[in-house]
């Protein structure tokens, strides 16, 4: 087996590969779009283009290994111990709009344990790593969660699928947040939400329906930061569930508080 260190090295070079194409057509008129469930859930010719460089990488370095990737779904070896989980371009809305928040998500999953994940910014081109067991990085130096402990003190960030239903079911703690936190942001692409939280840039971070290519990186960047990442009841969090709370741990109970009293159902 390959040691982290190359399972990482793989994951950055598919990952800024992704970024190259995202940063070439970003100003281009036409990114192809198309609506997949409804017309607020749209998937780009960016999308599928930065997927396909990614899988060419991931394969070429790792035959055996499985990939999951949002656009082509699951592919590779039966019985594959390791699965790579890919998001290649998390905040499509923002980039087919042109709004400066997006990224591309690549983690490793070996025997059901995310044991490498790496998040590109894009835009700013900063890249978020981690391994598991050995902290989590920003181009290289290390980061950390903040030490806020209160909520009324916090920045916190929550996101909106294109579900109608989640939408009303998470108005209720949106609601609540604006007056209970300090402020509550939603830009729109949730793996980047959640690297934001490990770096000390926000303090936490909720969404109700996410898919294991928006989190499997994420969630090991901010737990590797020394973050806590849990379900929407303070259970440990599993990539496979749809909602997800994380925080810097001290303002956990008030997030999970929060979001009971504003009416969020158990999954």
């Amino acid at each position: 087996m390959a040691p982290m260190n190359e399972f990482l090295d793989v994951a950055i070079a598919a990952a800024q590969a992704a970024g190259r194409i995202h940063r070439f057509y970003a100003a281009d008129a036409d990114k192809q779009v198309d609506t997949k469930a409804n017309f607020a859930d749209i998937v780009t010719k960016v999308d599928k283009l930065s997927e396909a460089r990614i899988r060419e990488v991931l394969s070429g370095a790792f035959p055996d290994h499985a990939i999951l990737g949002e656009e082509g779904g699951e592919k590779g070896a039966a019985g594959a111990t390791h699965r790579w989980i890919v998001d290649p371009l998390d905040g499509t809305t923002n980039y087919a709009a042109r709004f400066p928040f997006y990224c591309v998500s690549v983690a490793l999953e070996i025997e059901g344990t995310v044991e490498v994940g790496v998040v590109l910014d894009s835009v700013r081109d900063r890249l978020y790593t981690a391994v598991r067991g050995q902290g989590a990085r920003v181009d290289g130096g290390p980061i950390a969660v903040t030490g806020t402990t209160e909520l009324r003190q916090a920045v916190v960030s929550t996101g909106f699928n294109a579900v109608e239903d989640d939408i009303r079911e998470n108005l209720g703690a949106f609601a609540l947040g604006l007056m209970e936190a300090r402020a509550v942001r939603r830009a729109g692409a949730g793996a980047l939400d959640l690297c934001l939280v490990a770096c000390g840039s926000a303090d936490a971070f909720w969404e109700l329906t996410l898919n294991p290519w928006d989190v499997a990186a994420g969630t090991l960047i901010v737990r590797e930061a020394g973050g806590k990442v849990t379900d929407e009841n303070g259970a440990e969090y599993d990539i496979r569930h749809p909602a997800l709370v994380a925080s810097n741990g001290h303002l956990h109970g008030q997030l999970l508080d929060l979001l009971k009293r504003g009416g969020v159902r158990e999954r």
